[in-house]
């Protein structure tokens, strides 16, 4: 303060005007939540409802995202949409670590939080979090582009409170230390 002191009254109010002062991680969550870079995993309805959030009437850009990308290289966020099998888990699992830390997961409607109305069948993973760490459970039967945009809200929540000297305690808890080969993942029924 004392540096201020010593300026004359203009030159404070121009320093006032054009030095923003801030965190490294209010920097650094403020680039993370309006940048979020969505990975598509659409396997049922609830892909059709992500799609639509794309379109003019929706219009998921507002949030950062308007771009979903074809590549897990190139994604932060991976939404699953739909019913995942046990068949496509080990691929599923491959894809997420294939993601560039920090990686986000939303679980996008009944059939991929708890199975839906597969729930039971031998050939269904009825939780998905035994697959992948899920960051954001998103209920419904199939979810609203809205309730989307609701969860990329509580997503872009999340990712304020993080910090950068936290950043390996997360990046561990989004690591999964599986003692079997992602061939043989089992899944409770």
């Amino acid at each position: 303060m004392s540096l201020l002191n010593n300026l004359n009254k203009g030159e404070q109010e121009q320093l006032e005007k054009n030095v923003i002062v801030s965190t490294i991680d209010e920097v650094y969550n403020w680039a993370k939540r309006n940048s979020i870079w969505p990975l598509s995993f659409a396997t049922a309805c609830c892909g059709i409802e992500m799609i639509s959030s794309t379109m003019p009437r929706f219009d998921i850009s507002r949030f950062g995202s308007e771009v979903f990308r074809a590549t897990p290289r190139q994604a932060d966020l991976m939404i699953l949409a739909g019913t995942v099998t046990k068949k496509m888990a080990p691929v599923l699992a491959l894809i997420y670590e294939q993601m560039p830390e920090p990686k986000y997961v939303i679980a996008m409607g009944n059939c991929t939080i708890t199975g839906g109305i597969f729930r039971g069948s031998p050939t269904v993973v009825d939780y998905m979090d035994q697959v992948v760490p899920v960051d954001v459970y998103l209920p419904g039967c199939p979810p609203t582009p809205e309730a989307l945009f609701h969860s990329i809200l509580k997503l872009r929540e999340k990712i304020s409170r993080e910090s950068i000297l936290t950043r390996e305690k997360r990046v561990k808890e989004h690591s999964f230390e599986r003692n079997k080969p992602l061939v043989e993942l089992e899944v409770r029924l």
